[in-house]
């Protein structure tokens, strides 16, 4: 389909916003021109094509704030089922040092179509391993073929087993190597003008897993180069132990002495930062990627997500890894969000509507895509189509509690005006064969242990 012709989504039942007024309209049409959202009215016509949303809520696509793709390659390890963090990395980290390029780019496209068939336009990964040649050119690949709005991490480890680090030394890499990579899929790659698909962060795995002198190396390279970044922080109590350790004090000042605050910086989990961390983040506009299906995994805690909204902090939703999530639906990832508060603090601290603005415009914002997130008069059309017409969301009285009723899957996906997902379709790839590719390489994946 021309990204350049016109559509028109006619007479949805209800489409919410997620605009300034958080206002939601009834049986209302929505023109999309050149990848723009150009008119919201009743009644309007158009000789484009024709895109039916009776018996449908719309919904801003959704935003995926961290992910490590390669992971849906490693779903259910039996040995790392009922692990904590650092023994679960430890339990992975010898059958990821066996993946190859196939293995990235491969594992990146069944994560990301994943990703679009439950509702999801934009996402981020976070690739910190390039075992046997691999490169995070084979993720922008796979993303560039699936259509989604894309920003893909460079990555890194460099301290091994041998200096005190978790991951085995065949997995870190030089950290001049790790800063010239930086350099070459910045330049090669990001693309940073207005409506962009494809941006290129800077994302050292963990304060855990590279130096601080990496640390502030990447964070003087994305300033210079104005690209944004993304690292792990605070996510469990072993987090905590180590940073006071190591470092002799919390993450959050880490973080700060590293030069790694500011509305550039997004951080994935921070399930233990503490009322002053989470401050700092709120007046130097640090980004939050809260992953809860993945923090309840790995017994991780929850995080104060709560405290966070109320203290001003940008916060958007992550599913994280499929090693540790299982699955990748944003959707089921804004009611986990909403549970957990709700079990933590009371059954009002979260409203369905607050998490699904969460999943939308909060993740838009963490990400520093202004343009993306709201259904709005020249915002980008990355548009959801749910089908409320089903067994899911039969019996629902607010067919717009999406987080509550359902239904999970999105029946219509578009980005940037062009759809990626329809009738419950990815378009642009022949799933069923990629799913018995990715099922072969985790046979010769077992084989090979």
């Amino acid at each position: 389909m021309n990204p350049k012709s016109e559509i028109l989504i006619k007479n949805a039942d209800v489409i919410l916003t997620m605009n300034d007024a958080r206002e939601d309209l009834v049986h209302t049409d929505i023109r999309v021109r050149d990848g723009l959202i150009v008119e919201l009215g009743q009644g309007l016509s158009s000789d484009g094509e024709l895109v039916h949303a009776t018996g449908c809520v719309v919904t801003p696509g959704l935003v995926n704030t961290h992910h490590h793709l390669y992971q849906t390659l490693t779903r259910a390890v039996p040995e790392a089922q009922d692990a904590l963090l650092f023994g679960w990395l430890k339990t992975l980290y010898p059958i990821w040092e066996k993946f190859g390029p196939e293995e990235i780019y491969v594992s990146t496209q069944i994560g990301l179509a994943e990703l679009a068939l439950t509702g999801c336009s934009m996402t981020s990964d976070h690739l910190y391993l390039y075992p046997n040649g691999a490169r995070l050119d084979d993720s922008i690949a796979a993303g560039q073929e699936i259509g989604m709005r894309f920003h893909p991490t460079r990555g890194a480890m460099s301290i091994g087993e041998s200096d005190g680090g978790l991951p085995p030394d065949s997995l870190v890499e030089k950290e001049n190597a790790i800063l010239e990579d930086c350099i070459r899929v910045v330049d090669k790659y990001h693309d940073a003008s207005e409506g962009s698909l494809l941006r290129v962060g800077i994302a050292p795995c963990s304060p855990f897993s590279v130096s601080r002198g990496l640390m502030q190396d990447a964070a003087k390279l994305a300033r210079d180069k104005q690209v944004m970044l993304h690292t792990h922080l605070a996510e469990n109590d072993e987090d905590i132990a180590y940073s006071l350790e190591k470092f002799g004090c919390r993450p959050g000042q880490y973080a700060e002495e590293l030069g790694w605050t500011g509305d550039d910086v997004w951080h994935a989990h921070c399930v233990k930062l503490d009322g002053q961390e989470i401050d700092l983040f709120a007046e130097s506009h640090t980004g939050i990627a809260h992953c809860p299906c993945s923090n309840c995994r790995l017994g991780s805690g929850i995080a104060p997500v709560r405290q966070m909204r109320d203290a001003g902090v940008n916060v958007g939703l992550g599913v994280d890894g499929s090693a540790s999530n299982d699955s990748s639906n944003l959707m089921e990832e804004a009611r986990q969000a909403m549970l957990l508060q709700r079990v933590s603090q009371g059954a009002d601290a979260m409203s369905a509507r607050e998490a699904l603005e969460i999943a939308t415009r909060g993740g838009a914002e963490v990400l520093n895509r202004p343009e993306c997130g709201q259904i709005a008069v020249g915002k980008r059309a990355d548009i959801a189509i749910w089908d409320v017409s089903g067994i899911e969301s039969a019996g629902s009285w607010d067919p717009a509690a999406l987080v509550l009723a359902g239904p999970r899957k999105v029946r219509t996906l578009f980005v940037e005006g062009v759809q990626i997902v329809r009738d419950y379709h990815i378009s642009a790839i022949n799933l069923p064969l990629m799913i018995e590719r990715q099922n072969k390489l985790v046979g010769a994946l077992q084989e090979k242990l």
